[in-house]
């Protein structure tokens, strides 16, 4: 996808790139109309033209702009440039996401239950409009420079009981934070996004995935038969209750 550092899309100016993709690329703007910062996500040439890689950008900006909470993401427009570009527009934040604070090593314990926690709530308003995100990952996971958590990306999401997926061979999400029935391609509730808030919560505690693999088919058969490594076992400063916690989420237990 070209660089579009420089030009003016209706009335956003593009400034720089921030982040880019298989499936896109998302920019700094400025709208000028309103004069403040937006973040732009352009959606790849390639998949303009795959009508499932549409859909799945058009019901990320359906699902995230129907989600009024202070630790989601919103979407402030979707549109389609005249060249045939597809894009979202959401607001700009000043901060990084939390894979690049987990690169840097394991959080400390206050600081990891601060963003489980708001995580937890953005879930709970997700849930609450009977909407899985089912891509629950530190990638997906912003924390503004104030400490503020906003979840990204619900291109995956699913309303509740629309059933399991029909293509095992093409599952949606992430390999290493699916929950078991996403794996199997049963159908998913609200604690497959459980599972993976507990995934997360693990990593941010000792810098490392619990289930690990240099396949998806390694990965997968992990998931679905090995018990993690404990992480009292390996910090001694995280309290077990932490850890009891962290085991409900992984189960889909916790609420």
């Amino acid at each position: 996808m070209a660089d579009l550092t420089g030009i003016t899309i209706a009335q956003y100016r593009i400034l720089r790139k921030l982040e880019g993709g298989h499936m896109g690329a998302v920019y700094k703007a400025e709208d000028t109309r309103l004069r403040r910062l937006v973040a732009i996500k352009f959606l790849a040439p390639q998949f303009v033209l795959n009508q499932k890689s549409r859909d799945r950008f058009i019901k990320e900006a359906q699902s995230a702009s129907s989600l009024d909470h202070p630790n989601i993401c919103t979407v402030l427009e979707f549109n389609q440039t005249t060249d045939g570009k597809f894009y979202l527009v959401m607001p700009f934040y000043s901060g990084e996401s939390l894979r690049s604070k987990i690169a840097r090593g394991p959080l400390e314990v206050n600081h990891a239950i601060d963003i489980g926690l708001q995580l937890c709530d953005a879930l709970a308003g997700a849930h609450a409009k009977q909407i899985i995100h089912r891509d629950i990952k530190p990638a997906n996971i912003f924390i503004t420079d104030d400490g503020q958590v906003k979840l990204l990306d619900f291109g995956i999401a699913k309303l509740s009981g629309t059933g399991p997926e029909t293509s095992i061979q093409n599952l949606p999400g992430t390999i290493s934070y699916m929950s078991p029935e996403q794996i199997l391609g049963e159908e998913t509730d609200n604690r497959t996004d459980l599972w993976a808030t507990g995934v997360v919560l693990y990593e941010m505690l000792t810098g490392k995935r619990p289930f690990t693999g240099e396949y998806t088919q390694t990965i997968s058969y992990s998931i679905l038969n090995d018990e993690p490594p404990g992480i009292v076992d390996k910090h001694t400063d995280i309290p077990a209750g932490l850890e009891a916690l962290d085991v409900l989420a992984c189960e889909g237990q916790c609420v």
